[in-house]
């Protein structure tokens, strides 16, 4: 199974606008700044902290208050509901995939690829399904219809011994 981190340290960034971030000129951070521009969003502060933690640091599952907790590690001082409009705006342009896995809480991942998953009850994580698992057949779509993505997730719960 490859098991996918959910809680990964976050980097300060703490400027007071996109066009005033004193930022150093590296890469990454060239390559968030361009993911935003290409998907259609402004890149504001608040856009580019939370797209700095999102996907500057690999493959991630997130959810909201977890990604909150590392923006205010990072003194991106933001709104838990700043979060949340930005993870919603960031799943609109394609950039993330929401997935509720218990019905109550969402994940995002930065992978949005069709891929499946396991939850692990009781420990609140969501991981992705190791290569291997494949679909031979799909339902076909109701008439007028068309299937807009398919959600696999696979719920897991420790032994009891």
């Amino acid at each position: 199974m490859d098991i996918q981190a959910t809680n990964i340290p976050a980097v300060d960034d703490s400027g007071p606008d996109a066009a005033n971030l004193e930022l150093p000129p590296d890469a990454g951070v060239q390559h968030c700044l361009q993911l935003l521009v290409d998907a259609g969003l402004r890149p504001t502060r608040q856009r580019l902290a939370l797209g700095r933690l999102l996907f500057l640091r690999g493959h991630r599952h997130v959810t909201a208050e977890s990604l909150f907790e590392e923006a205010m590690a990072a003194n991106a001082y933001l709104s838990l509901a700043t979060v949340y409009n930005t993870l919603n705006q960031f799943t609109e342009a394609g950039l993330l995939r929401r997935i509720a896995a218990d019905g109550i809480k969402s994940f995002f991942d930065t992978d949005t690829s069709v891929h499946p998953h396991f939850y692990l009850e009781g420990e609140d994580m969501l991981v992705d399904v190791a290569e291997g698992l494949a679909f031979t057949r799909i339902p076909e779509a109701l008439p007028g219809h068309e299937i807009a993505r398919l959600d696999v997730i696979v719920h897991l719960r420790r032994k009891r011994t």
